[in-house]
């Protein structure tokens, strides 16, 4: 019975077949991307890297088996080469670029010619350097599935349009590839310098410190000294490199001038191996076939350690630029499809300013937002300010004892009035007008913000469409702060019109005088006020009457006699007005025996008076103070309550209650869509992009499915006989193991254990 598809892909000696070429596709399909949107999906390769003339493009064109790389005496590989290697079973040979898709070269030196224009057009045709990659793919019956980067040989002195700091610039390029942990390094030394001081193995050291995914290659040892070989080297003994090294012979500048063939530079490479005693029993590092299948090898057991992460940074990737693509949304032409698109993003704006309030979106976890900043006005600005207040602080005893006095009219007041009270009083109230509108102020303020917050990124598309409902919302808002203002001013008014004294915790009566009392007179004098049964409270100065559910009044006997005082001084006419006083008119004026007295003339009033203060002003100043503070405190009290609310009711909740029908109103017009939702360039340009990283992505996860579910062949090595190439057998040495298995690296370092293929 003839085998399934499924079942012919997954056996043994083709899942090497079937990895390689898949991961080569995705690489394709990778490359579309831009920097940022490739950034963390870098897929296993091999990069080749060394300096000048270490014979880098010759391993490569050996490991192909044709000439196709661009030679000279100075440096060749000018853009980074991304090579891949594809093995299929018909006899033809030809190459494809990625830039030129469609379009098969079947003669190398054509594709050799297409490198360097493709190079010249970006780098110059005067050795400068580019970063921008050409892709190639070679097809062959001759070749084991790879991928290779040719990254620019390391120089150190500028020539031709190469600037000063070319190799500064150079290894820079190389540590771009070389530095992700899905990156293959293959570092090529030539055998005719010090091995110590290799400029590739020093770049791998960087890159790779523990050497675990660092191949050496030795080239040239056919041109060693006399006497000298690279065994120790290539065994590993002088630096040690986890998957170990190979050793090349290279062709010569001469074979390349006479134009020999890669196929006789190989059968004169396995001629040196199989003579030099050297290097017998090295026949898992010694010769280009080797290489070949190592590279093979050690990059498809790469692949499968590489492949989960490689799945799981796709997957997240593809789920983020679906979700941005789906905000930015397809492209709408009709102007029905405008207004559902408009009343959408308006329901959703109103949605979200309600949650932010409320505390139902976004919530921070580092500071306050939304509808806790408002409560946060309320309670830890406008409650505490006012309850630090002082209601006294701003009014002095004299304000108190003049206003007392002025009261009382000019005949003075036999009793303590309550004017001066209820005028005082007042004024400590109105002060609490200016910080209530200020907080109703700041609320605003935070709506301002929230609405600010609210749907940036949906509203970012649209930049006409964003400035006018921030002036409606700015419009809407204004308009509700103006009653809130209008009502916060009423209660304030409220307040002052009318003294409630009847208050059950306004405090009143006995007992504020006799705090007042103890405030003022030494203790004696207030042991001297006794207490009739109706409350009232009689001493030798002082009469107040308290009756519950009444207003409570301060009466006091007051002195006649009470002067006043000038800021000029005391009057002095005391004693002349107290004898005058005792006679008549008809004495002062008039009389006949009054022209035998001098006239007494009295000193006019200053313009300014001032009261005196006795005792009993004292008295009187302590007990306004005790009134004022506890009118004030209840008055305090209710305002902290009130204008919260009064915000709330007129500002926020008004919001959350009408915005929505408000912007439907000015800006679902028929007249406005076409405006109001057209995008800018750049949102359209955006749009293309995730759209088609969005494509990129998907044919990634598609790719990435086809992956081969058993690694059998993974796990047990690679059988050479079951993948033979035309690449000459070195004969005369002997095999790294049983059956011709090969393993990654030399038996002194244990061989290296494959895992399954996880998906």
């Amino acid at each position: 019975m003839a085998k399934s598809a499924a079942e012919a892909e997954a056996a043994p000696g083709t899942v090497g077949q079937a990895v390689i070429p898949l991961v080569n596709r995705l690489q394709d399909i990778i490359a579309r991307l831009d920097g940022d949107a490739a950034a963390g999906l870098e897929l296993p390769q091999v990069a080749a890297i060394g300096g000048q003339s270490s014979g880098k493009s010759s391993v490569l064109e050996a490991l192909v088996g044709r000439d196709f790389l661009p030679r000279g005496p100075n440096i060749c590989t000018r853009r980074p080469l991304v090579l891949q290697l594809v093995r299929h079973s018909a006899s033809e040979e030809w190459g494809e670029f990625l830039h030129a898709p469609g379009r098969r070269f079947h003669d190398f030196e054509q594709i050799k010619r297409e490198i360097q224009l493709e190079t010249d057009k970006e780098a110059g045709d005067n050795k400068g350097v580019s970063e921008k990659q050409i892709r190639l793919k070679i097809f062959s019956p001759n070749v084991l599935d790879i991928t290779l980067v040719d990254l620019p040989g390391i120089t150190r002195v500028p020539v031709g349009d190469q600037p000063s700091d070319i190799e500064s610039r150079i290894r820079t390029m190389i540590m771009q590839y070389i530095k992700h942990p899905s990156c293959i390094i293959l570092a090529v030394s030539p055998a005719n310098a010090d091995l110590a001081n290799s400029d590739a193995l020093q770049l791998a050291r960087l890159a790779d410190p523990d050497g675990s995914r660092t191949i050496g290659v030795i080239t040239k040892l056919d041109i060693m000294d006399r006497g000298t070989d690279a065994r120790n080297f290539l065994l590993g003994n002088v630096i040690p490199l986890k998957l170990g090294y190979v050793g090349l012979v290279n062709r010569s500048q001469e074979d390349i001038n006479f134009n020999r063939s890669v196929k006789d530079a190989l059968a004169f490479e396995e001629k040196f191996f199989s003579t030099l005693p050297a290097y017998h029993g090295l026949a898992h590092c010694c010769g280009v076939p080797q290489l070949a299948k190592k590279l093979n090898m050690i990059l498809l057991k790469h692949i499968t350690d590489m492949l989960p992460g490689l799945k799981t940074r796709i997957n997240a990737q593809l789920v983020a630029v679906a979700k941005e693509h789906a905000a930015y949304g397809d492209t709408v032409e009709s102007a029905a499809g405008h207004g559902v698109k408009l009343l959408n993003i308006l329901r959703k704006y109103c949605e979200a300013f309600s949650s932010m309030v409320e505390g139902k979106n976004r919530v921070s976890t580092d500071k306050l937002s939304g509808g806790a900043r408002i409560h946060y006005i309320f309670q830890s600005i406008f409650v505490k300010s006012l309850e630090e207040v002082d209601p006294c602080k701003s009014i002095t005893d004299e304000d108190i004892c003049t206003t007392i006095q002025n009261s009382g009219g000019p005949k003075g007041a036999m009793f303590l009035p309550e004017v001066p009270f209820e005028i005082l009083v007042r004024k400590q109230i109105g002060r609490l007008l200016d910080p209530s509108l200020q907080c109703a102020q700041f609320i605003y303020d935070e709506l301002i913000k929230i609405s600010h917050g609210c749907l940036t990124s949906e509203l970012q598309k649209f930049p006409i469409l964003k400035k006018r409902m921030s002036e409606v919302v700015s419009s809407f808002l204004r308009d509700g702060l103006r009653p809130a203002e209008t009502m916060i001013t009423h209660i304030i008014e409220m307040e002052m019109d009318y003294i409630n004294t009847s208050h059950p915790s306004f405090v009143g009566g006995t007992k504020v005088v006799e705090l007042a009392k103890h405030e003022v007179l030494p203790p004696k004098t207030s042991a001297s006020l006794s207490v009739h049964k109706d409350g009232t409270i009689v001493g030798s100065e002082i009469q107040l009457t308290a009756e519950r559910g009444q207003k409570s009044r301060a009466v006091f006997a007051r002195d006649a006699n009470r002067r006043a005082t000038s800021e000029q001084g005391d009057m002095d006419a005391g004693t002349s007005l107290s004898g005058g006083s005792q006679m008549g008119n008809s004495q002062l004026v008039g009389s006949p025996s009054s022209k035998l007295h001098s006239i007494i003339q009295l000193k006019e009033p200053p313009i300014t008076l001032k009261p005196s203060e006795t005792e009993q002003d004292a008295t009187e100043v302590a007990i306004v103070k005790l009134l004022i503070k506890s009118y004030y405190d209840i008055v305090r009290k209710s305002i902290e309550d009130a204008i919260p609310k009064a915000v709330m009711h007129f500002l926020v909740n008004h919001t959350k209650r009408d915005l929505h029908n408000f912007l439907i109103r000015k800006l679902y017009r028929e007249n406005l869509l076409n405006e109001l939702m057209r995008e800018t360039d750049e949102v359209l340009i955006r749009r293309q992009h995730i759209q088609e990283t969005l494509e990129v992505l998907e044919q990634a996860h598609r790719t990435l499915e086809e992956f081969p579910l058993e690694a059998e062949k993974i796990e047990k090595g690679y059988d050479l006989s079951g993948h033979a190439t035309v690449l000459p057998k070195i004969r005369g040495l002997s095999e790294d193991g049983p059956n011709g298995i090969y393993t990654s690296s030399p038996n002194r370092y244990g061989a290296h254990q494959a895992s399954h293929l996880v998906i």
